[in-house]
């Protein structure tokens, strides 16, 4: 949703424990209407930024560290638990676990880049993950579930919030997990997303005739909010 933009300073200044965002002498609140309160001034001053950055026109889809607040403030901060609930579902449904059988070459492209994030998570959690190329669903070891429960909980909220957003953004927790392990980049996740659509592209010659402009403007997106938190996970 987009508004128009109605005030003209932005500033950041100390609240509570953290730093509260003013436009003008109004404080900003997110959508439930708490306070939006950066837990210190470098990321405050990244808000500040994005606020500042607007034109005519405020777009929220613009500004992914105040999206971010606003994620931790209304939903992590009061209902973490059912948060990490849904989260660790994503173990039994990864992107990862689930390779395509065929065509061998996308098999291929899928396990160069997928691999590295195995590997990782069984050296990080000292069990490996169950694959499978068919259609029918693998649940984790209880180990494997037991071993991402500890590690999720261990997380403060701002962690856990970027956690769950590159979650989302990636169809994979063992991507996040090495997200916030620094064991891969924001490129890496973005990479190993799209595998499937570069192969896709491949074949029918993007190069020559062009990307779909939908999973082009997907991938631009998603480059800029992975961007987003690799940068607000590196100020935390």
């Amino acid at each position: 949703m987009t508004f128009k933009r109605f005030y003209t300073l932005v500033h950041t200044k100390p609240q509570g424990e953290g730093f509260g965002i003013f436009l003008d002498d109004r404080p900003v609140r997110t959508r439930m209407g708490n306070l939006l309160c950066a837990p210190n001034r470098t990321i405050a001053d990244e808000i500040v930024r994005e606020w500042a950055d607007q034109k005519d026109k405020v777009l929220p889809d613009t500004m992914p560290f105040t999206q971010i607040l606003n994620t931790r403030i209304d939903r992590v901060t009061r209902g973490r638990t059912a948060m990490t609930a849904a989260l660790l579902k994503y173990l039994d449904t990864d992107l990862i676990c689930y390779p395509a059988p065929e065509p061998e070459e996308l098999r291929e492209a899928q396990n160069r880049s997928w691999s590295p994030f195995t590997e990782w998570f069984e050296t990080a959690f000292g069990h490996p993950l169950k694959i499978t190329a068919g259609l029918r669903a693998v649940s984790q070891p209880e180990e494997v579930q037991a071993s991402v429960l500890n590690k999720v909980e261990a997380m403060n909220d701002d962690s856990f919030t970027i956690l769950q957003w590159v979650t989302a953004m990636a169809g994979s927790i063992v991507m996040a997990l090495g997200f916030m392990d620094r064991a891969f980049n924001a490129g890496d996740i973005l990479a190993a997303r799209f595998v499937e659509e570069d192969f896709k592209e491949e074949i029918y010659d993007a190069d020559k005739y062009g990307s779909d402009p939908q999973i082009e403007s997907t991938r631009n997106q998603m480059e800029k909010d992975l961007t987003a938190a690799q940068k607000y996970l590196e100020m935390l």
